[in-house]
């Protein structure tokens, strides 16, 4: 609808309207890979589906670009919903829950067994899917400690997906479509770490030793550290060393979403995933809001994006502090009580 949009008003509801249908999708994909993958498979299976979000940049940035430079920015928001559209109708078409699967003779009963032996989410307990159980969640320590530790990674996610291509633009004078080529580069590097620590490594990690949270702290705490080489990126003079530091700090901000998001299918009370996902998703949203604001008045106030990427580092230390000490043990929380 955003191509439609003739003055600003229109584009603010329409753009008020994607962010509405974009927000339940990150929790609705994290509730299904509770349900259909055991723990120890979880870091492989969040690294595809949150890589294949990075991927979108890396394709998607030059494609858009391009489009905007070729033909105009009605193009660009054309081809994006039709790629959304043909998203929705694959889903609807292809999609099913375990108990579904087995149902329709897609997967057998000893497969759905494995799924619950590696403490996959029986999606029958869905009843406390409700006001109750949201209230129950935000009481508890473990919720604040793992939304708050997200949201350290969204703030410095959306500062870089907002702001790359403006830095590269008034640090180095490039233009939009040199800007996207690129772009393309911090977040090809950030799938690939993705895929290969926050995935494999982490998976094996787990499988070999057992220790679900040791493991996670460990590679949530050292990617979260590598994120802060973004700072770097505001002292240097070439733009292929400012692509260097951001492509470090890009991957280790891809790789501890994996190792983080994992967390809620971890430690949701059963019934509670989509409910946990929602409010770590809403939270971390919240607080990523303000990360575009922020980095504008900076950069407006100073004339440099040096001051902004240190507010991001700040925003990433305490991210640290969040999924260290806040959050504690990554075991799954009691059941809310039933009520009398």
């Amino acid at each position: 609808l955003a191509a439609a949009a003739g003055g600003l008003g229109l584009m603010i509801a329409a753009m008020l309207g994607l962010g509405i249908g974009e927000a339940p999708t990150v929790p609705a994909g994290w509730k299904p890979i509770g349900q259909w993958f055991p723990k120890q498979a979880r870091g492989t299976a969040t690294a595809i589906f949150d890589g294949c979000a990075k991927l979108s940049n890396v394709i998607g940035i030059p494609i858009m670009a391009f489009l905007v430079s070729t033909f105009s920015w009605h193009a660009a928001f054309l081809f994006t919903g039709v790629l959304s559209l043909a998203y929705l109708v694959a889903w609807w078409l292809l999609y099913r829950s375990p108990a579904q699967a087995v149902a329709d003779g897609k997967m057998s009963a000893e497969e759905l067994a494995y799924l619950k032996a590696g403490d996959a989410e029986n999606e029958e307990n869905i009843t406390e899917g409700s006001l109750r159980g949201i209230g129950y969640l935000l009481r508890r320590r473990k919720t604040w400690g793992l939304a708050l530790g997200y949201a350290s990674y969204t703030y410095a996610y959306y500062v870089l997906l907002t702001w790359l291509p403006g830095y590269l633009k008034q640090e180095f004078g490039v233009n939009l479509l040199q800007g996207g080529l690129y772009s393309m580069i911090p977040w090809l590097v950030a799938v690939i770490a993705q895929f290969l620590i926050a995935g494999l490594l982490m998976d094996w990690w787990i499988k070999r030793t057992g220790q679900v949270t040791k493991v996670r702290r460990i590679v949530l705490v050292v990617s979260m550290l590598a994120a802060l080489a973004v700072t770097g990126a505001a002292y240097v003079d070439t733009i292929g060393m400012a692509i260097l530091f951001i492509s470090i700090g890009a991957a280790g901000l891809a790789v501890s979403v994996p190792a983080g998001s994992s967390i809620v299918s971890l430690i949701a009370p059963e019934g509670l995933t989509g409910s946990l996902g929602g409010i770590v998703n809403f939270i971390a949203n919240l607080i990523g809001i303000a990360a575009p604001i922020v980095t504008g008045m900076v950069v407006d106030a100073t004339g440099s994006f040096a001051g902004a990427f240190m507010v991001t580092g700040v925003v990433l230390l305490l991210g640290i502090l969040c999924y260290t000490v806040v959050l504690g043990r990554m075991d799954r929380m009691a059941p809310p009580p039933v009520p009398a």
